[in-house]
Order: C-alpha cells, then sequence, then structure tokens
C-alpha cells in the first residue's frame, strides 16, 4: 500500500544500485511525467516485481465519505458557484497532470496546486485573497488517476490552513478523498466557520 507524501527528488542526486538503475530504465520516459504518470508507471512496475497494490481507502474507508456536508456550516450560492469553477480548473490541470487542488474566491482562480502541495498553495492563496467573502479550496482525484496512489487527503492541518488563508470552505470529492480523523476536521471547520462538502463533481459541471 502506498500512502504519504514523498519529495521528488532530483534525477541527477540519484546514485542507484544495479538493481535501482534496472528500474529507472523501465519507468522511462514518466520519470519526466507528472505525478500521477510517476506514480501509474510505479505501481505497474510493483505489480511486474510481484507485488499486489492496494489503495488507502481499501482499508481506510472510514475516512472514505458520501456526498453532502460535514458539520455546522453549509455553503451558499457564491460559494457553490465558486466550486463549480473549481471543479472545472481542478479537471483542467488533472488532464495535464498537474495537480489536484485550487482556491478559488468570487470566480476568481487565486491558486492552484502544484508540486509544492496543498499546504503551500493555501499559503499563497492567502497572500491573494481579494476584498469580500473568503474563497474556497477544491480538491478532486485527477481525471482517469489510479487511486491505488495519491489520492487526495484532507486532514485538520488542512482545515487551519484554509482558514488561516482567510477560506470560507473546502469542497472535496466524495468517494475519491481520504478524510484523516474526521471528527477533528469538522470539529476545527466548525469552531473556524469554514464548510466542509464533499461532492459528486459530474452533476455540479453539467
Amino acid at each position: 500500500m502506498l500512502i504519504g507524501p514523498i519529495r521528488r527528488p532530483s534525477l541527477r542526486s540519484l546514485y542507484p544500485d544495479a538493481e535501482g538503475a534496472r528500474i529507472l530504465a523501465r519507468l522511462g520516459r514518466a520519470l519526466f511525467a507528472g505525478d500521477d504518470g510517476l506514480l501509474a508507471a510505479l505501481v505497474r512496475i510493483l505489480g511486474e516485481e510481484g507485488f499486489c497494490v492496494r489503495g488507502a481507502h481499501e482499508f481506510l474507508s472510514h475516512a472514505v465519505v458520501p456526498p453532502g456536508v460535514l458539520g455546522a456550516v453549509a455553503p451558499d450560492e457564491q460559494a457553490m458557484a465558486d466550486i463549480r469553477r473549481g471543479i472545472e480548473v481542478v479537471h483542467a490541470l488533472g488532464r495535464m497532470d498537474i495537480g489536484q487542488g485550487c482556491v478559488v474566491q468570487n470566480g476568481l482562480v487565486l491558486a492552484v496546486e502544484a508540486m509544492e502541495g496543498t499546504d503551500r498553495m493555501l499559503a499563497r492563496a492567502g497572500e491573494c485573497r481579494q476584498p469580500g467573502e473568503g474563497g474556497v479550496l477544491v480538491k478532486l482525484l485527477k481525471p482517469g488517476q489510479d487511486k491505488r496512489a495519491d489520492m487526495p487527503t484532507i486532514g485538520p492541518a488542512t482545515v487551519r490552513n484554509a482558514h488561516l488563508a482567510g477560506l470560507r470552505g473546502i469542497a472535496f470529492e466524495a468517494g475519491h478523498t481520504l478524510l484523516t480523523d474526521r471528527d477533528a476536521c469538522v470539529a476545527e471547520a466548525d469552531q473556524a466557520g469554514l464548510f466542509l462538502i464533499a461532492v459528486t463533481p459530474e452533476p455540479l459541471t453539467r
């Protein structure tokens, strides 16, 4: 099972042994792809080496939630419009294997996630915040992504950082996002006055 963040190393910093060189050669062009392309190639090679790779969601079923609002705060019409805009943006990013998230405020895209990760994206979004109601973090699985590696994840720290960035809520993909420590996430969101909503993207963008 593959779970948790990794830092992609520079190829120049690698000094593989014979077995490592063999694996790198099999990765081929995937070494220069986005995270999803590289991880998909690793999952394939691990399978060819005799491993059975399983997704974290298969064991952490309690961390995957159905559609709906979690907690005491619900998004209003403007927030839902920002969520729909965010879904369109993240799907475009995902098709290019760039990232899984973005921040939208009143229709304006404040930040998109690349290799720096969600927390640093949130910090940038806070620096770009516009006057008026706060923005929304949208976090989704990339189109066609293999859920056995790098599933979108929301945790209490994500909620705190969203609050520090001046956001009003977080929308994430129902059934395809790991919600670590659900009770703590909801408590953090309620205390900060943020909404948490699990969404099914397709109906919202038709």
